[in-house]
């Protein structure tokens, strides 16, 4: 599995894109089991006031079905002004 990131998730995992191992992946479900997951590895992505997912460039929601040969994007809050 794929995953690609941006803005500050890029700096906590400290690499993009993040490649899952197939062992790993096919154990997830659900983007929610994703986050799950990648919070468990990655502590600080849980201190994000919020996380964006896109799979297979649409955004989805936790209870989306994921598989092993998709395209994950993390995305961060934005600031602007």
């Amino acid at each position: 599995m794929k995953i690609l990131l941006f803005g500050i998730t890029r700096d906590i995992v400290g690499e993009s894109p993040l490649q899952l191992p197939r062992g790993e992946s096919a154990a997830l479900q659900t983007v929610g089991d994703l986050k799950t997951y990648l919070k468990g590895h990655y502590p600080r992505l849980g201190t994000l006031s919020s996380l964006a997912v896109a799979v297979n460039q649409k955004y989805t929601g936790d209870d989306a079905r994921i598989g092993e040969e998709d395209e994950i994007a993390l995305i961060p809050p934005v600031s602007g002004g």
